[in-house]
């Protein structure tokens, strides 16, 4: 696999090795030696699976405490996928990275924890796949606004509006947010 760093060090484009023939192709999406080899020695705790039409703005998410870190991708479709550094002690507090997944690219996104999380589905019968290194929480769940002018995340533009859930419409600003140390 190929680990290309962003503009902010600790989120991680990570392209693994697909092997492809007239039948389709084959990768591994995770081992743990050579993630461990990588820099990454991660234990994961859960696997969740979105499924999302085109249009969809889920984020950005995160939890304080029981932050996440998580190894996104897509299986089927394409998304705009954002990662927010909320750590305040960070010399990136309040940028941001974005990436473009999709089944034909087969990149994967590490966003550990400390970051807000979401994404923009860019294609009808998308499905977004990934792991977790803490349990989902609803208690210590959060948004920070996927709009918030602070943080400035130029989003695709699809000649929509973006489909938000109720929770999402009200997320809080970067200023208002429960920012990590």
């Amino acid at each position: 696999m190929k680990i290309v760093e962003t503009a902010i060090p600790d989120l991680l484009i990570i392209e693994p090795r697909a092997f492809g023939d007239d039948r389709g192709f084959f990768m591994e999406t995770w081992n743990e030696e050579n993630f461990r080899e990588a820099g990454l020695d991660l234990k994961w705790v859960q696997d969740n699976h979105s499924h999302s039409q085109k249009g969809v703005l889920r984020g950005l998410h995160f939890q304080n405490p029981g932050e996440q870190g998580k190894l996104v991708r897509v299986s089927r479709g394409a998304v705009f996928d954002v990662a927010v550094d909320l750590r305040k002690s960070s010399e990136h507090f309040g940028k941001w990275v974005g990436v473009e997944l999709t089944a034909e690219n087969k990149r994967m996104f590490w966003v550990p924890e400390g970051f807000a999380h979401g994404f923009l589905t860019l294609s009808d019968d998308t499905d977004f796949m990934y792991k977790c290194t803490a349990p989902y929480s609803p208690q210590t769940e959060h948004t920070l606004a996927w709009d918030d002018p602070a943080v400035g995340v130029d989003w695709p533009d699809l000649g929509m509006e973006p489909i938000i859930s109720e929770k999402d419409k009200v997320g809080q600003t970067l200023a208002e947010v429960e920012a990590f140390a």
